[in-house]
């Protein structure tokens, strides 16, 4: 699986690229499909504490799926958006099989 991290105005740190590597890298024992993913990591610029965006794009044969969380940090919204994909492949090896 190709594994590409975009951060939008600020350089995230490898501790946090690593965290999301592992994270994104356990989605593909629960599909083999997977050709790629694309993370986005941005910080909103409103005054709320939850400011912290993590989204994702995975690629697979015939279409792709997406989720995009906001919370307190890049851990927790990325924790988040994997629970989200992990339905998404669910309901997509559901509609293949």
């Amino acid at each position: 699986m190709d594994f590409k991290v975009n951060t939008v105005h600020f350089t995230a740190d490898k501790k946090l690229v690593d965290f999301i590597h592992g994270k994104i890298g356990k989605l593909e024992l629960m599909s083999d499909q997977i050709i790629a993913s694309e993370v986005y990591l941005r910080v909103d610029k409103n005054s709320e504490r939850e400011n912290k965006i993590t989204e994702v794009k995975l690629l697979l044969p015939g279409g792709e799926l997406f989720a995009k969380k906001q919370c307190k940090s890049f851990e927790e919204a990325t924790d988040n958006v994997v629970d989200a994909l992990k339905r998404q492949i669910e309901k997509y090896k559901a509609k293949v099989a």
